[in-house]
C-alpha cells in the first residue's frame, strides 16, 4: 500500500540515505524505519535493565564475599 511524503525535509533525508546506501527510496525508508524500531526496542530493554539494577542497588551490600569457596558451596562441591 503506497503512501506519499509531502514534506521536503523528509524527502531530502530519504534521498540522502538512499544515495549513501546505494539503494532505492523504498529500501531507504525501510532501512530508516527498521533502525528506529530497533532503537526503540533497545531503549525499552535498557529501561528494564536499569529498573532491575536500581532494585538490586536499593537492597544494599551484604558484606559477604562471593569467592570460589562460596560458589563451590552453592554447587555442592564445598569441603564437607
Amino acid at each position: 500500500m503506497p503512501f506519499h511524503v509531502r514534506d521536503t525535509e523528509a524527502d531530502s533525508l530519504v534521498r540522502e540515505l538512499a544515495r549513501k546506501r546505494g539503494v532505492g527510496l523504498t529500501e531507504a525508508v525501510k532501512l530508516a524505519v527498521k533502525a528506529e524500531l530497533t532503537r526503540d526496542d533497545l531503549e525499552v530493554r535498557r529501561a528494564k535493565v536499569r529498573e532491575i539494577q536500581d532494585r538490586i542497588a536499593a537492597r544494599g551490600r551484604t558484606g559477604l564475599v562471593a569467592d570460589k569457596a562460596f560458589f563451590d558451596d552453592l554447587s555442592g562441591q564445598g569441603d564437607d
